[in-house]
């Protein structure tokens, strides 16, 4: 989609450009409109849902702390998809006078939602774990292994429900995380009913409680990580500022730039502001098309905000060191 121009008042010349939000060839997944998961959301909550009122009954009635621990997991992953799937549906919302960008960041709100509560279940897990470890108590082994087994398949099915908009999205890349998680999780679950059966060992099952809060603990910092820095505007992984900085300096007729800004719309859509100084003033809006469509072709920046200012003109007043 070709983008737009006009002029700017308060500089020399101005210019404005917004790519249009389709695909684009850069593989970096931040241009495009966000995919419909919907559906997967739906048939993941309803499936986990159902999962976690099975295992937790059988848990207490078992006596598993490893299967209770593993059903408050599975819980808290129920809240996260719905809270996932809401800010799926808010990023479609359209823009307002008040929100001028839409709901679009929504969806970094909910995946360091998903993240901070994913490690308040974790604390709850050690919490219990160890007491039980200090005080061991009998575990219906075979009991543990069938319902483990039971989640092996709904975690593993739900998590490649996913698995398309893992690379893409953050958002969804924490749904399909928490599932391939569990999945494995479970796996383990059904190990320590096997390591019970052989060796009678009732401790091992609170043990096994230690390890699954650990592996939460290890996939859920990564999201941690990349959710809180997109809710503080960091550049979106994959888009290395010191590229786009150089793509827009050999651009025909621009003598320096300054006051770049790259920052994330939402999990899925990145924005970007820039002064370019000019050689030979306004450069029309042919150009500044062509550059928004670089811009998202081969970094998936597809909101491109560009202003125009004669070199030699008028000093701006927010020249300085770029921001790279």
């Amino acid at each position: 989609m070709a983008g737009h121009g006009h002029d700017h008042h308060g500089h020399s010349h101005g210019g404005h450009s917004h790519s249009g939000h389709g695909g684009h060839g850069g593989g970096h997944g931040h241009a495009h409109a966000p995919k419909n998961f919907g559906p997967a959301f739906a048939i993941g909550i309803a499936l986990n849902t159902a999962f976690v009122l099975i295992e937790a009954g059988y848990g207490w009635a078992s006596n598993s702390m490893s299967l209770v621990a593993d059903a408050g997991h599975n819980l808290s992953d129920v809240l996260g998809l719905v809270v996932a799937w809401i800010a799926s549906v808010l990023v479609r919302r359209r823009a307002s006078a008040r929100f001028t960008y839409g709901l679009r960041g929504s969806s970094i709100l909910a995946a360091l939602f998903n993240a901070v509560f994913l490690l308040v279940a974790t604390g709850l897990i050690l919490w219990e774990a160890v007491a039980r470890l200090l005080h061991p108590e009998p575990v219906a082994g075979v009991t543990v292994m069938v319902v483990a087994g039971i989640g092996i398949l709904v975690n593993g099915l739900t998590a490649w429900l996913f698995a398309s908009g893992a690379k893409g999205d953050i958002n969804v890349r924490g749904a399909f995380l928490h599932m391939l998680a569990d999945a494995a999780v479970s796996a383990g679950v059904v190990l320590a009913g096997l390591a019970i059966l052989a060796t009678g060992l009732d401790w091992i099952d609170p043990a096994v409680s230690l390890v699954i809060a650990g592996l939460i603990v290890w996939a859920t910092w990564g999201l941690l990580r990349d959710s809180l820095a997109m809710a503080l505007g960091a550049v979106p992984p994959g888009i290395v500022p010191e590229a786009v900085q150089d793509y827009l300096r050999t651009r025909p007729g621009v003598a320096d730039l300054h006051d770049l800004h790259i920052w994330p719309m939402s999990t899925t859509e990145a924005a970007l502001t820039a002064h370019l100084v000019m050689t030979g003033g306004h450069p029309g809006n042919r150009f500044l098309a062509e550059t928004a469509d670089g811009l998202r072709d081969r970094f998936g920046i597809g909101h491109a905000t560009l202003q125009v200012e004669e070199a030699g003109g008028p000093p701006c007043r927010l020249a300085g060191p770029c921001a790279v």
